[in-house]
């Protein structure tokens, strides 16, 4: 994928985060330190995003080291350091999958909204416990959430390679094999069980 300058970079990271329905206050808050960034950017010549521009930025205007990151901090310097990761991630992943979901639903496209319900209903006709059927409708939602900024619309587009670019996605965010695996179960359910899967698919 070809590298974007950062001030495209941000105006899709701007489509996504709108997309996504963050509020007009968090907006406000993200385009702020975006023109930050830009500023600093352009004392510094540079014209793409990197990582060391998000640290040296971090560093120069909130004062929080990169020796600090993984350190106890304060609300409010993990919602500044969470500008420059959020921008790594979209850069990387052109998704945002390291984000707050508190009570908001996961997954917002109407098309992809249906194709999980049918799966929860799926679940609970296979009576798995509650709890399971939760893990695996939860999980994936956020799969299909990441296949919708991919440009897909329908699950006819669901290759093997766009899930694997997802597990690899996730691999990036932890170094425990666990915990991907915990996350990609749902998808082996989906997948195995062809005849729902071809159900799906077929659905107009």
């Amino acid at each position: 994928m070809q590298i974007q300058p950062l001030k495209e970079l941000l105006k899709d990271l701007e489509l996504e985060i709108i997309r996504l329905g963050y509020t007009e206050g968090s907006m406000r808050f993200y385009r702020n330190r975006w023109t930050m960034l830009l500023k600093f950017a352009e004392e510094e010549n540079e014209i793409y995003y990197s990582e060391k521009l998000g640290i040296d930025f971090i560093e120069k205007y909130f004062n929080i080291l990169k020796k600090d990151f993984e350190g106890k901090l304060t609300q409010a310097e993990v919602q500044n350091l969470r500008i420059i990761r959020i921008i790594g991630d979209f850069q990387l992943h052109r998704t945002i999958l390291r984000r707050y979901y508190k009570h908001k639903v996961i997954l917002t496209d109407p098309y992809f909204s249906g194709i999980n319900n049918r799966f929860y209903l799926h679940c609970v006709e296979k009576h798995y416990s509650a709890v399971t059927v939760d893990h695996y409708v939860k999980q994936s939602a956020r799969f299909l959430d990441y296949v919708v900024p991919q440009r897909v619309k329908t699950c006819k587009e669901i290759i093997l390679t766009l899930i694997n670019d997802y597990i690899k996605t996730l691999a990036g965010y932890t170094s425990d094999l666990r915990t991907v695996i915990s996350k990609t179960c749902a998808l082996e359910v989906r997948i195995t069980n062809k005849k729902w899967f071809k159900k799906s698919i077929d659905i107009p």
